[in-house]
């Protein structure tokens, strides 16, 4: 039976944490409400989540404060504000419920800041930019409408959507790129080891060699005499990547150029509608006005070229137009989408209608990935077996030409 740690509040305030057997993850949240207890979290252990000397002695602390922190963070807060705790004693309980240092440190201050007359969006702005500007947008949002607790559980919702997102893209990722390095790593090793092998044998012949053999132990031989240039023109590569990208005009340059790759440009307007959508969509239900939120979507936006254009769906905002058309003048949305939203429009649903929007694209961007991965494995699969094929016929035919000679 599957083991899971959980922590809970008890009836009088304090933090009870420890593990529990059960079936599933509802049965032991059952189990703590039934004792009087108050679930924050109940994640199931496995072997590389037991407990070994190297986690039992912190030899390897995180000095930094990550996503998955803030969403847990987040979480944890929207489970005790729910449960009718004021906002000071839920961060004094998230304070001491906290193992990380660095989250602790963070939460203390935001602690400390609030007591001392500071609004909670202020003492999270001051915490060196670990909040982005929409979560800090969506705070006062909930501030001025006096509804924390509902404000906190919609955005522990969008940060866990938009995280469960990029994790089932990466994984869906990770086969393909062993695949990738695997054939790399066969081919190097063939070139680097192999080939040079049957080198000498050729020479004592003194015999003109095949074209594709001579391309294959040329190749073998600048591999072995230069591999440490290919190690200079990889960083070279990565650091002018690096330039290019940090470049804006550059950098919407290339975003326009992913835009037209076959099939990784549809998926990532898909990605990109999906963002947007839910971003604006979480924004405008947590009562950030549509100007404000337009701008803050822009900033969400990883692609330039659609991002840019919401400084045009601002400007026709400002002069009262609405959202659905300058969307569909941009030409970078779908039709549905677009459609979608004037109905949304029109009707006076528009936030709902952004997250029905958001919850279509999420399922075409994993349908898109699926049907990427579909075409990549056995491109590179043939790939690989082609390359290779073709080195080791190239060596067999100057043995044929060499057994020729002979006879």
């Amino acid at each position: 039976m599957p083991k899971f740690k959980y922590k809970a509040v008890a009836g009088n305030g304090e933090i009870v944490q420890g593990e529990m057997e059960a079936p599933e993850q509802s049965a032991v949240i059952t189990r703590l409400q039934t004792s009087g207890h108050l679930p924050l979290s109940a994640e199931q252990l496995d072997a590389s989540h037991a407990t070994s000397p190297l986690q039992r002695f912190n030899l390897f602390k995180k000095n930094k404060i990550t996503t998955k922190d803030i969403r847990i963070l987040t979480s944890e807060l929207a489970t005790l504000l729910k449960a009718g705790l004021p906002l000071d004693h839920a961060l004094l309980t998230l304070e001491n419920l906290s193992q990380s240092l660095p989250v602790k440190t963070m939460v203390h201050d935001i602690h400390t800041r609030v007591q001392g007359g500071s609004s909670l969006s202020a003492a999270m702005e001051a915490q060196n930019s670990v909040f982005n500007p929409l979560y800090l947008n969506m705070v006062r949002a909930g501030e001025a409408g006096g509804a924390l607790d509902i404000l906190f559980a919609r955005l522990a919702e969008y940060l866990d959507r938009s995280a469960e997102l990029r994790s089932t893209i990466m994984s869906a990722l990770i086969y393909p790129l062993i695949l990738f390095f695997i054939a790399i790593l066969s081919v190097f090793a063939l070139l680097f080891f192999v080939v040079p092998q049957f080198v000498p044998l050729f020479e004592d012949a003194g015999q003109t060699l095949p074209l594709p053999t001579q391309i294959v132990f040329g190749t073998a031989e600048i591999l072995q005499s230069y591999w440490w240039s290919l190690l200079g023109l990889l960083a070279f590569l990565v650091w002018f990547m690096d330039r290019q990208l940090r470049d804006p005009v550059k950098r919407l340059y290339w975003d326009t150029r992913m835009l037209k790759l076959p099939l990784f440009g549809e998926l990532i307007v898909k990605m990109e509608v999906a963002r947007f959508a839910r971003t604006l969509g979480t924004l405008l239900m947590n009562g950030v006005p549509m100007l404000a939120s337009a701008r803050i979507v822009r900033d969400v936006l990883m692609n330039q070229v659609i991002s840019r254009e919401m400084d045009t769906v601002s400007a026709s905002l400002e002069q009262g137009r609405g959202l659905a058309r300058p969307l569909a003048e941009s030409g970078q949305f779908p039709q549905l989408a677009v459609e979608l939203i004037q109905v949304g429009e029109e009707t006076g649903q528009l936030e709902e209608m952004l997250m029905k929007v958001a919850d279509i694209y999420d399922e075409e961007s994993r349908t898109t990935v699926k049907r990427l991965l579909t075409l990549l494995e056995p491109v590179l699969i043939i790939g690989l077996g082609t390359l290779i094929a073709l080195i080791i016929i190239s060596i067999l035919v100057a043995i044929l030409s060499l057994n020729e000679l002979v006879i």
